[in-house]
């Protein structure tokens, strides 16, 4: 469920004169909140001196075991081309990877809880609506007092950007009398306000919160501003693609990125440093990075093969300026409004079911984007189902008529007892409905005709049963499943609208 609420060694391939050696913090950026932010102004910046002192909640009692026993980790990230994001409707990020891999080793499923662009994530991860944050997030001395950290799995440098066409700073005395960008939550913030400790004469622009970095690197390049900072890793990415930029001076090395945990979670983190250990790790004798097989994959794909990672970031900056998850977006809301069901929730069924590839076939027989069984379906000839309209209809029909079932309950009961009809067939649904009033239990209640579902599967109920024996695991965790991306898709789209109307009233303003 969502809700909104590299390098070789670990070192910069910058030539020696262009490091400053004097910074060593450790901070990553967590880069990238949404990319429609490169389409509007910079209204709202003001300077700032210093950071005020953060306040968060004590945290609450919820470690490993408890995490074990709900089958769900719950991951805290921002929506952005890096950590997490949607590529052709389907789940993506390098964060989101090595969560869902940990989540594996584990027997969990991976929930993802979608920062807002008020959200703090500190305060999600100590109230409990989250288990890890795991966002590019850096340990850094403000972080420290509130929650800990797992064993790092990556370091960065921190790199100042600048407009191609102006003379590249080399060493920090170049760096008097410029103005950088930066939130005021980052960690570049925390590398500037060092620097001018030391004596450098630099302004520190501070931008709004709902910003990020490749925003700003797209501002430097159009001259709207004189600088910002960046990972070296996201920079390299982002100048593939965006014209104008130059990274020059390295302002800190080696920033440590690893996943936030409560302070009071000590079963969690240890699981953590376990799997860290099994993927990351510096070799004593000399200093060097040792990655697994399955790190250096990740870091192929989403940094180091410009070609796909430049891919994805267009796929990510697509999907929040124009608000389209899939290419057959506007034809499910056409079709899904005309039969009064959420467009989002028949999407979340298409990628559940054929990954929107409208060819589709599965072993049983089942067609096109939403998997219509022919022998059920009004359309006589089996090839138009591959019609990406007519599947969509059909599907929608089959759809409806199980919502209409359900018209009596709140919508997450309707919806997962629709959505296990869809699945599985009515007759079986009303097994484990029958089956869940035989143990005394209501059989509106999801949660008891999963229950249900599942003891089906053994002999001791399904020799009683009408229709027999079904695999019902496969069929509560195809609700579950669908579910928690309808979710994800809810939160998206309202992200995706939220910038959209700002970006159109900044236009509005700047008139």
């Amino acid at each position: 469920m969502i809700t909104k609420g590299h390098q070789q060694s670990a070192r910069c391939a910058c030539p020696e004169s262009m490091r400053l050696k004097t910074i060593h913090i450790t901070g990553i950026f967590v880069y990238l909140l949404l990319p429609i932010l490169i389409l509007s102004g910079l209204g709202g910046c003001k300077k700032q001196e210093d950071r005020p002192v953060a306040s968060y909640p004590d945290p609450v009692e919820l470690d490993f075991d408890q995490i074990k026993e709900r089958g769900t980790i719950r991951m805290i990230t921002r929506y952005n081309s890096s950590s997490y994001f949607l590529h052709r409707g389907m789940d993506r990020g390098f964060e989101f990877e090595m969560v869902s891999r940990f989540a594996g080793d584990h027997g969990l499923k991976v929930e993802v809880i979608l920062l807002g662009t008020d959200d703090d994530p500190i305060t999600l991860l100590n109230r409990g609506e989250g288990d890890l944050i795991a966002s590019n997030y850096a340990i850094t001395p403000d972080r420290i007092p509130h929650i800990q950290f797992s064993s790092p799995y990556n370091f960065v440098n921190q790199v100042l950007v600048q407009a191609a066409g102006q003379q590249a700073i080399t060493d920090s005395s170049g760096l008097d009398g410029m103005t950088i960008s930066v939130r005021q939550s980052s960690s570049y913030f925390t590398t500037l306000q060092k620097l001018r400790d030391q004596g450098h004469n630099i302004t520190i622009d501070v931008v709004g919160e709902d910003w990020n970095t490749e925003a700003l690197i797209h501002e430097v390049a159009e001259g709207r501003i004189q600088a910002t900072v960046a990972d070296d890793n996201l920079y390299r990415i982002a100048s593939n693609y965006i014209e104008g930029v130059q990274s020059g001076l390295v302002l800190a090395e080696q920033d440590t990125v690893a996943w936030g945990v409560r302070r009071n979670a000590p079963q969690l983190k240890e699981k953590m440093d376990e799997f860290m250990a099994e993927h990351f790790r510096i070799r004593e004798s000399d200093g060097r990075v040792l990655r697994s097989a399955f790190l250096n994959v990740l870091r192929r794909r989403y940094f180091e093969d410009e070609r796909q990672a430049s891919r994805f970031r267009d796929r990510s900056f697509d999907m929040v300026y124009t608000g389209y998850i899939s290419p057959y977006d506007d034809l499910i809301r056409d079709i899904a409004q005309e039969a009064g069901i959420d467009w989002k929730l028949v999407l979340a069924v298409m990628a559940q079911e054929s990954q929107f590839n409208p060819n589709a076939r599965s072993w049983a027989g089942a067609v096109g984007l939403m998997q219509i069984i022919p022998r059920f379906s009004r359309v006589e000839d089996e090839a138009l189902l591959y019609d990406p309209e007519i599947n969509i209809r059909e599907g929608v029909r089959y759809l409806q008529k199980h919502l209409n079932r359900y018209t009596h309950l709140d919508s997450l009961n309707r919806y997962s007892m629709a959505l296990a009809n869809y699945n599985v067939g009515m007759g079986h649904i009303a097994d484990a409905r029958h089956l869940a009033v035989q143990l005394g239990n209501d059989p509106d209640e999801w949660e008891n005709v999963a229950d249900a579902l599942l003891r089906l599967m053994h002999r001791k109920y399904y020799q009683h049963a009408r229709y027999g024996f079904k695999r019902g695991i496969e069929t509560v965790n195809y609700v579950e499943d669908i579910m928690n991306r309808y979710s994800r898709y809810h939160a998206i789209a309202e992200l995706a609208t939220h910038f959209r109307e700002r970006s159109m009233d900044d236009a509005v303003s700047s008139r």
